[in-house]
């Protein structure tokens, strides 16, 4: 609560970058590995095989999720940088211009002429390339794109997420791998569905049925294919 005569407001938008890594990674985590050992444990319910299946996808998921989300991120940043190195030139060559187009953005977003190009005028004399990047480009602080980060969160949630089921399928009677294996990474994807919706302030029923929907099915279609896999062999 805020003190009497403050307004404090408790967003969420700041968490977007680390916050969108972390449940894909996660997600991807337990839905690959879990519908691996599944596949693998309804073809053969061997505990040996079903355990190298399961550290395998493991350590190949966190590696390809890392890999993917460096070079994705990557290619945001280098685009970004790119932008920016334009709008800087664009700058130097003609800054009356550059704050006519500031301020017809501020007059789009309701502001009176004489207003905007006040506002504009004051930006630019603080920091001319970071009002244009933020409200003419889009680009932040709180958006602008970091690709360690996002590859080093998304191999960490990853790993964490494949590790859920891998202990079920280690534990669990290789017999009902697949019911156990199932049951826990369905549960795990329920609880992750809530803690993401609670983060992002979003409805926590809709994201938990969603998730538990997908990675079901996921689950149930890798199921019969390593049954009709393991019939056929």
């Amino acid at each position: 609560m805020a003190s009497s005569g403050d307004h404090t407001e408790h967003l969420f938008f700041h968490r977007i970058g680390w916050l969108r890594a972390a449940v894909l990674g996660a997600n991807d985590g337990i839905v690959s590995t879990a519908s691996l050992i599944v596949g693998v444990a309804a073809a053969s319910p061997d505990r040996s095989a079903i355990l190298v299946a399961g550290v395998a996808g493991l350590v190949a998921g966190a590696m390809s999720m890392a890999a993917g989300e460096y070079v994705s991120v990557s290619s945001q940043s280098d685009t970004e940088k790119a932008d920016l190195k334009l709008e800087r030139a664009a700058l130097d060559v003609d800054p009356g211009a550059e704050r006519e187009e500031l301020a017809s953005i501020y007059v789009g977003r309701g502001l009176d002429r004489d207003l905007a190009h006040a506002v504009a005028t004051q930006l630019m004399e603080h920091d001319d390339l970071a009002a244009h990047a933020q409200d003419e480009l889009g680009i932040t602080e709180t958006v602008s794109a970091r690709p360690v980060q996002a590859a080093v969160t998304s191999a960490a949630a990853f790993s964490a997420g494949a590790v859920l089921p891998l202990a079920a399928a280690a534990l669990g009677p290789p017999a009902i791998a697949v019911s156990v294996v199932s049951v826990s990474s369905l549960l795990a994807l329920a609880l992750l569905g809530a803690i993401s919706a609670r983060a992002g302030g979003a409805p926590v029923g809709r994201a938990v049925f969603r998730v538990v929907l997908l990675g079901g099915l996921a689950m149930a279609v890798t199921a019969g294919i390593g049954t009709l896999i393991g019939t056929a062999i």
